[in-house]
């Protein structure tokens, strides 16, 4: 959530900035609702100072042995006129709230301008895309005939946009996984938790899923409970309403979990193959940092959610988000887009962002810096290091031979039973 402070005091700034986001800032609403709430702030301040006075007085007129019912009646007038005001009071205050839930971050003065994904700009590529002497083929057609994938099964048992893994197909998996976790906590220096799948509105209001992104959630019939679109949520909700020691900072986390989104508005994208489905396994990065810190700690993230791909001998190139294409609570960002041969594109593995202060506003997340001082809210990062549906696709499509065969990368085969590669099989 912005600083309502800030948009009080920078409304034309605010504006700006946010329409280079694609967002129409309503200036005159806000101003309208931030000057009635200023006014009945001010009317029952007034009225507290009298209540407090007349206080003063009965207690005064009681020492004396003074009649008070008179002044006691005209308190308990005042009383019922604060609590008239209060009613709208809160109404604007309300509705402030509500204006600011829905605005998106503000983004970083290094940001590239633009609202499209064409206008993200290439910032590095990194490896060299592979030359095979055969026409490739996509992970649809490889994992088939494999044996390792079956999409039809997961449609009949569930719906569209749910499939079955099966034998090595759902060994490398489980190899990526740990690959993963493994690099992050004994490489990197992150922390790895296991937490809840199911989380609270509370929460996805904190990392600002809610109220915006409500219909692109799984829920839980009869309770407050959905399932969580990526461990971003937890690990994030870790500290909510919680003061952390600043010497601490940055905190770094990582989690492995599946994932489950609706995939609200994608109707008819990526229909083919396992890219964009309802279920999916991730494994997630999150920091907490300062104000001064968070920037360059958004490198660091992203260097290290490169490094599985660079382990990996994966091509990818590294794009920053421009402002109208950036997540909504992201103040920067960057995309890992990985290469595939079988769609002849680079497709986005990983997205790393800096939410600023954005998150923990709405979470309640403060620090207190080192040597004391005033609490300060803390700055939230996170990424995905990596999605591994999306590396499964990646060693598939990159990693194919000639006779149908996949290899398997030097650096995961100590997790594959140092098995070099994948060859067709039955299990299903």
């Amino acid at each position: 959530m912005l600083d309502l402070s800030y948009l009080r005091e920078n409304l034309e700034q605010a504006r700006a900035r946010l329409a280079h986001r694609g967002y129409a800032f309503d200036v005159e609403t806000f101003k309208r609702l931030d000057g009635e709430r200023k006014h009945f702030i001010q009317e029952v301040e007034l009225l507290r100072q009298r209540l407090k006075a007349g206080s003063a007085e009965i207690g005064k007129l009681k020492r004396e042995k003074a009649d008070t019912s008179g002044l006691q009646n005209q308190m308990t007038e005042v009383s019922e006129q604060i609590k008239a005001l209060e009613i709208p009071m809160k109404a604007a205050e309300d509705k402030l709230s509500e204006m600011a839930a829905v605005m998106p971050n503000l983004p970083d003065p290094s940001v590239p301008l633009g609202f499209t994904e064409a206008e993200n700009v290439e910032v590095r590529r990194v490896g060299e895309v592979p030359k095979f002497d055969f026409e490739p083929k996509a992970h649809w057609d490889i994992g088939p005939a494999l044996g390792i994938l079956d999409s039809e099964r997961g449609s009949k048992v569930t719906g569209s946009r749910f499939y079955y893994l099966a034998g090595r197909g759902a060994r490398l998996e489980r190899a990526l996984i740990q690959f993963m976790l493994d690099i992050q906590t004994k490489e990197n220096g992150y922390t790895e938790v296991i937490p809840p799948l199911m989380v609270n509105r509370q929460s996805l209001y904190g990392t600002s899923q809610l109220p915006k992104f409500e219909e692109d959630l799984f829920w839980i019939k009869g309770t407050d409970y959905g399932l969580i679109p990526t461990a971003e949520v937890p690990l994030t909700n870790l500290y909510r309403d919680e003061i952390i020691d600043g010497e601490r900072l940055p905190l770094k986390f990582v989690a492995y979990t599946p994932c489950f989104r609706s995939e609200a508005g994608s109707y008819g994208k990526d229909v083919r193959g396992i890219f964009r489905v309802h279920q999916f396994n991730k494994v997630e990065i999150v920091k907490f940092s300062t104000a001064e810190e968070s920037n360059n700690d958004l490198e660091t993230l992203t260097a290290d959610a490169e490094k599985i791909l660079q382990r990996l001998e994966l091509p990818y190139r590294v794009v920053i988000h421009c402002a109208g294409d950036m997540g909504f609570g992201a103040t920067k960002g960057y995309d890992l887009e990985v290469w595939l041969p079988g769609q002849n594109t680079y497709r986005e593995i990983s997205s790393c962002s800096n939410f600023g202060d954005f998150q923990s506003r709405r979470a309640n997340i403060r620090y207190r810096p080192g040597g004391g001082g005033k609490l300060r809210f803390a700055h939230t990062l996170n990424g995905s290091g990596l999605a591994v549906g999306r590396t499964w696709i990646a060693l598939i499509e990159n990693f194919q031979q000639s006779d149908g065969s996949v290899r398997i990368p030097k650096a995961l085969q100590p997790y594959f039973d140092n098995q070099v590669e994948i060859r067709r099989e039955t299990v299903l």
